[in-house]
């Protein structure tokens, strides 16, 4: 009876998770991550973790990326050059095998990132004076490092990409959503290419299955309604809650390596 309820609390969490980062156009992986470390599948494996991220990232994302652009939330021009560094800076991060150590660092200080842009960010707190596009030099730059962190931690990047935009004030907050979204699918696809042909694909389908139907639904509902104002302040602080508490556990997993 408890492994079931554990397991139905997973499948709400996760759905909470993609709800909420679908409504920015985020694919949700750093929430999956903090939920799924603590959890028996991960059983300490960053490989396992990375590749069921980035699986139900592309998942969340691919549904956030087509809600915001038929809204007429998309920048073709914004989005390209973030894009084509970051595929291939993705896929060898996603290819590079790192010792524990490492990555247990690397997730704890993106978790708390992650914590602090999702609890200090608000649905309208974007009223701001935009400037034109960043250089072209600029972008690749961006993208490229970007692409190889996430490919190393098991991200999509938005949740460095959009901090980046909106603090530049390169584009509004709507069509930002829609270029994270794209940038998180390219990535997540890249680092899950990358981390396949180096011979660590350990993606486990059985236990994925109810993981996907489970973000499938959040993030319909949440990129659906994304465009919208409305409260969220409850889902957000328990979310960095999960993430602060994630990332305590990584710190402390870190004292045993």
């Amino acid at each position: 009876m408890e492994v079931v309820f554990g397991e139905i609390l997973l499948l709400i969490a996760l759905s909470v998770i993609a709800a909420l980062y679908a409504s920015v156009g985020h694919g949700g992986a750093s929430g999956y991550l903090a939920v799924l470390s603590l959890t028996i599948y991960a059983v300490n494996d960053p490989v396992w973790l990375k590749q069921h991220a980035w699986s139900l990232n592309l998942l969340v994302a691919g549904i956030a990326f087509f809600t915001f652009r038929r809204s007429g939330f998309f920048d073709y021009k914004l989005a390209i050059p973030f894009v084509i560094t970051s595929i291939p800076a993705a896929i060898l991060g996603g290819y590079l095998k790192i010792d524990d150590f490492l990555y247990h660092t690397l997730l704890s200080i993106t978790l708390i990132f992650a914590a602090w842009r999702l609890y200090t960010i608000k649905s309208d707190d974007f009223d701001m004076d935009l400037s034109s596009k960043p250089p072209f030099y600029i972008a690749l730059i961006v993208g490229g490092i970007i692409g190889f962190f996430s490919g190393i931690i098991g991200v999509g990047g938005g949740i460095f990409l959009s901090p980046i935009i909106l603090l530049f004030g390169w584009s509004d907050p709507k069509t930002t959503a829609g270029v994270s979204a794209i940038f998180i699918w390219v990535n997540s696809a890249a680092g899950l290419v990358g981390s396949s042909i180096s011979g660590q694909f350990v993606i486990d389908f059985g236990t994925l299955a109810p993981f996907a139907i489970a973000v499938l639904i959040g993030g319909y509902i949440g990129s659906r309604f994304g465009s919208e104002k409305f409260s969220q302040n409850a889902v957000r602080n328990t979310l960095v809650s999960v993430m602060m508490i994630a990332a305590a556990k990584q710190i402390i997993d870190l004292l045993w390596i």
